[in-house]
């Protein structure tokens, strides 16, 4: 298993961090995300699930494996994290469903969750929703959202009822990948440094949970 380490001198807590269903852990986002998580005192794991390896080995496009496959080998990754780090999981959109999951049935002392780009539900499906599981999450849960995701905005997850409400934050005009409109005024860049924050302030506050 490898395992991408992004280590800061003096780290609070460790995440680890899964990737979403069509691009790895080498993507943009992860190692941007990465980054800045790591200069707010957190130390980041990167890794990609089986069958994003295969796909880079064959330079071909895969779907994702079952859920039972991917959470298997998440929880496998979770077995060479630093015994001495508070402990965080989370991902992007697929990542952070897998991440969610795991937390919800996990033996390991997870301290939180932190999900950017949740997929609610499939695009153009918002009866489909994929959010069962969160009546089992015991440990504190963070979603950082853009407001035009696809996958759930913000006028459809505002109105939805929770049995066991994650904590949702909002990026103005951000899709799927948090990725704001130029007409909107906000940038890119900007709204990832943003979710970095809100990220790393949600490990610090729950490290010592």
């Amino acid at each position: 298993m490898t395992i991408q380490w992004f280590k800061p001198e003096s780290p609070v807590a460790q995440f680890i961090f899964a990737h979403g269903a069509g691009a790895g852990s080498d993507s943009d986002f992860m190692q941007t995300m990465a980054q800045h998580l790591c200069e707010h005192g957190v130390q980041v794991a990167l890794f990609d699930f089986e069958y994003m390896q295969q796909a880079k080995a064959l330079n071909k496009r895969r779907p994702p494996d079952r859920a039972p496959k991917l959470l298997n080998y998440f929880a496998n990754i979770l077995e060479q994290v630093d015994d001495g780090l508070p402990l965080f999981i989370g991902g992007k959109s697929m990542g952070g469903r897998m991440a969610s999951m795991l937390a919800a049935h996990s033996t390991a002392p997870i301290k939180g969750v932190v999900a950017m780009g949740y997929p609610f539900h499939p695009p153009g499906k918002p009866d489909k929703l994929r959010i069962e599981h969160f009546t089992e999450i015991a440990c504190p849960f963070l979603i950082l959202q853009g407001e035009r995701d696809t996958f759930g905005n913000q006028a459809e997850i505002t109105q939805l009822q929770f049995d066991n409400a994650p904590n949702i934050i909002w990026l103005a005009d951000g899709d799927h990948s948090l990725k704001p409109r130029k007409k909107s005024g906000f940038s890119e860049s900007q709204h990832l440094l943003d979710a970095a924050k809100h990220a790393a302030q949600f490990i610090q506050e729950h490290s010592h949970d």
